[in-house]
């Protein structure tokens, strides 16, 4: 396996269904290649931070929502 097929694998392989061939391959390849090992280590960071700072559906208050449209009327 090369770094193209690696990038092109892994959110099979970090959702746990790259059937057992490639992923084993897949992990041959990160045994040998930093530029892979760092990149999937960027990549589950991203995932990691992406979930740890999303909002949830955030009720606005509607007298925040008047005074901002009110503001612009000006």
């Amino acid at each position: 396996m090369n770094c193209i097929e690696v990038i092109g694998f892994i959110m099979d392989y970090l959702d746990g269904v790259l059937a057992a061939p490639a992923r084993s391959e897949f992990e041959k390849h990160l045994a040998i290649c930093d530029s892979c090992t760092a990149y999937l280590r960027t990549y589950q960071q991203t995932i990691k931070m992406e979930i740890t700072t999303r909002i949830e559906d955030v009720t606005i208050p509607e007298d925040l929502v008047r005074a901002i449209l009110a503001s612009r009327k000006m």
